[in-house]
């Protein structure tokens, strides 16, 4: 191992980045989860930690399907007890940990372990990108999985930035435009608390991509021209985690939809390709 020397180690806390956490899962092929924030971290000037909550591949065997394995809910109290020691208010760190995204959980027992963490860690910024996987209600683990996210990590997010299908879920409306997605946000806003940043993307017919931003106050469509029909790998994370970097910077939650709004749009027109039957987003795109 190669040892560098450091000379002139401030003490100066305004010296040192911002650090926020994403609580997600790993993603194999580096275009999405917890691969995605942190390098959206990265390039927004954040020290990025990860605490994995499940490891999730593709199948290119079975039409790309998602392979799920959960992480051990010990291994995840584990990993969240080192983080909030090493950076929480009680640390003693320079810059403090009071920023968190919540990615993908994927299981009622992640949820509950997570939740716990989270009340305990008294978080100033709580992003949540609800990771829903029930497109029915039909019972079973799907169901359960997605009535706990709303029962237990709803209730304690700040920011919620949630896709056409989760919106819909969310709010318990149809989204067919744009007043339509802010009639969602404006619902999930008056259930969660939270600052709402609702997207449409590609799913609303239009030359643009749409988004709609509440907070209670302030009501604002954000939008930029398509850059093709798809949906591209990881643009959803990586909103999230803009708007989280942005907000362990300081920036107000409206301030930090648009920085981030703006830079997965410009992600995804330099997307990134593969010999997988989807492109990812280029976090270096905004370069």
């Amino acid at each position: 191992m190669t040892s560098y020397a450091v000379d002139n180690v401030t003490s100066d806390a305004s010296a040192y980045p911002a650090v926020a956490l994403t609580i997600a899962g790993s993603e194999a092929t580096g275009g999405a989860g917890a691969q995605a924030d942190l390098k959206t971290f990265q390039e927004l000037g954040v020290f990025g930690i990860a605490n994995l909550t499940c490891i999730v591949s593709f199948d290119p065997k079975d039409n790309w399907n998602h392979r799920f394995v959960p992480v051990d809910q010990q291994v995840i109290a584990d990993q969240l007890e080192a983080t909030t020691a090493a950076y929480g208010p009680a640390s003693g760190a320079p810059s403090v940990l009071d920023t968190v995204k919540i990615g993908m959980l994927g299981s009622p027992a992640t949820i509950s372990t997570v939740a716990e963490a989270l009340a305990d860690s008294a978080f100033r910024n709580v992003v949540l990108d609800p990771v829903l996987i029930c497109k029915g209600q039909e019972p079973g683990h799907a169901l359960d999985t997605d009535q706990a996210l709303k029962a237990q990590i709803l209730p304690l997010a700040t920011f919620v930035t949630p896709n056409h299908f989760e919106a819909e879920s969310l709010s318990g409306l149809e989204i067919t435009d744009v007043e339509s997605l802010k009639a969602a946000a404006v619902r999930i806003h008056e259930l969660s608390g939270a600052a709402v940043l609702a997207k449409g993307g590609v799913r609303l017919a239009g030359p643009d991509a749409v988004d709609v931003y509440y907070d209670g106050e302030t009501l604002e469509v954000l939008s930029a021209p398509k850059v093709g029909e798809v949906a591209v790998s990881g643009a959803g994370c990586s909103l999230a985690a803009a708007v989280t970097a942005e907000l362990a910077k300081g920036a107000t939650p409206l301030e930090a939809a648009r920085a981030a709004k703006d830079f997965v749009t410009a992600g995804i027109r330099n997307r990134v390709a593969s010999g997988a039957p989807f492109d990812a987003l280029w976090q270096g795109g905004p370069r």
